[in-house]
């Protein structure tokens, strides 16, 4: 089983938004998500997967990557026990599978190497 399940991705018309979707699920499913640093990342066909966006356990700061910056938006909804990322104003280049990642740990949450938990993935397809 899966720690991390996302849900709300697929097909939009670029300028568009989806809001995605992270909950905990598996062997952390009794966790509460607000305990953990959480991010998004997201993998485009035929490149690396790369940062998108982060949120610190300890202050709730946010940390996003400059090809979002303004038009994502990462957040908790910590009664529902939930992470979001609210996407707007796409682009084709957005076109990924986005996965959610959460971390016990505080620092260099840009990296991969930060986090321990890791969802399934969801795609994302921007029309131009």
């Amino acid at each position: 089983q899966v720690p991390l399940v996302e849900s709300g991705g697929g097909l939009v018309q670029a300028g568009g938004s989806l809001r995605l979707s992270c909950a905990a699920s598996g062997r952390i499913a009794g966790a509460a998500l607000r305990t953990l640093s959480m991010a998004w990342f997201r993998q485009a066909p035929g490149k690396e997967r790369e940062f998108v966006a982060a949120i610190s356990r300890s202050d709730s700061s946010t940390y996003y990557a400059d090809s979002v910056k303004g038009r994502f938006a990462l957040s908790r909804d910590n009664a529902k026990n939930l992470v979001f990322l609210q996407m707007n104003s796409l682009k084709p280049e957005d076109t990924a599978v986005y996965y959610c990642a959460a971390s016990y740990g505080l620092v260099r949450l840009a990296t991969e190497r930060a986090y321990d938990y890791w969802g399934q993935g969801t795609q994302v397809t921007v029309s131009s």
